[in-house]
């Protein structure tokens, strides 16, 4: 197939980017390098069926060549304001990536008559009331809060998506992307992962916020991208979960760096910098993606760390 994905410089792009050549797939790659890093798809350069296109996916895209399978995973993703990257600093970029970009992409699926997949994200379901989240779980979302350009770009997104399912019989899929880490996230990113690894290599106490007893839910990102493709390779339309159901605490997940990256220094409370809105849960209920896809995560938070650590070694 020839697959346009956007996003294809980002984290969980070019990964994904990746796995589409390793299955013999043609990828046009597009990126506008926002939040998206060159490095990423350098690998790629000699690859004879990737190709890439500098173009900011807001913008009308202009697509000659017949298309198969459009896959949007353009979007900054961090919620934390201290990251450059994060969306709560790129809040317009955030919300036209979501809305404009899906429009966009969704235009070129439509033109091309080709199948369309939306990576969306846990976001959706705002600080959750109901845990684990299930995908029939509506959300608890602050429209109008610091984490509402995401949040709600990415609701939009899905609805945007289910209309061209239902209006013009566009082949779509949603993937609802739970906490994901790994080789390639950047260093200056934001998240709590690279945060507490950056902080782990230079030897200083992890800054955890609020009392560390909120939760989080992993995914390595090779176990993350093996759901996304059966999603992607399956006839199911509506939001999919794809995340590790194993739940620990930031406080936990901090002790845990430290143990494997030696780091003597401990922890370091900032209970007065808690994000405004950070949800105290996040667990995906992966029920239908077992049912569906005959998936689930295989990579424990342990084994994934030891295989993320090198990258921020260098």
């Amino acid at each position: 197939m020839r697959i346009l994905l956007t996003g294809a410089a980002g984290f969980l792009g070019s990964h994904f980017a990746d796995r589409l050549l390793a299955e013999g797939h043609m990828v046009i790659g597009m990126d506008n390098f926002i939040t998206g890093n060159r490095e990423n798809i350098v690998h790629l350069n000699e690859n004879p069926n990737f190709s890439f296109i500098f173009h900011d996916v807001s913008n009308f895209i202009q697509v000659t060549s017949p298309i198969d399978y459009v896959v949007h995973f353009a979007s900054p993703a961090s919620p934390n304001p201290a990251s450059p990257l994060g969306y709560p600093n790129l809040p317009i970029q955030t919300l036209k990536a979501g809305a404009l970009g899906t429009h966009n992409t969704l235009g070129v699926a439509r033109a091309f008559k080709s199948k369309f997949l939306l990576a969306s994200t846990s976001e959706i379901y705002g600080d959750p009331l109901e845990h684990p989240q299930k995908e029939t779980y509506r959300g608890n979302v602050d429209p109008l809060g610091p984490r509402s350009v995401y949040d709600e770009a990415k609701r939009f997104a899905e609805a945007l998506t289910m209309a061209y399912h239902r209006f013009h019989n566009i082949d779509t899929r949603i993937v609802r992307i739970f906490n994901t880490y790994g080789p390639r996230m950047r260093i200056d990113d934001g998240r709590v992962i690279p945060n507490f690894l950056l902080q782990a290599m230079h030897g200083e106490p992890l800054t955890i916020y609020g009392d560390g007893y909120q939760t989080r839910s992993f995914c390595y990102v090779d176990d993350l991208i093996e759901g996304i493709y059966r999603l992607m390779m399956s006839d199911y339309h509506a939001p999919v979960n794809i995340g590790n159901p194993a739940e620990i605490s930031i406080r936990e997940l901090a002790n845990l760096v430290n143990e494997l990256t030696g780091n003597p220094s401990g922890i370091i409370e900032q209970a007065e910098k808690r994000h405004s809105n950070d949800p105290q849960r996040r667990q995906p209920d992966i029920t239908l993606a077992r049912s569906i896809l005959g998936w689930e995560p295989k990579t424990s938070l342990r084994e994934g760390l030891l295989l993320t650590i090198p990258h921020f070694k260098k």
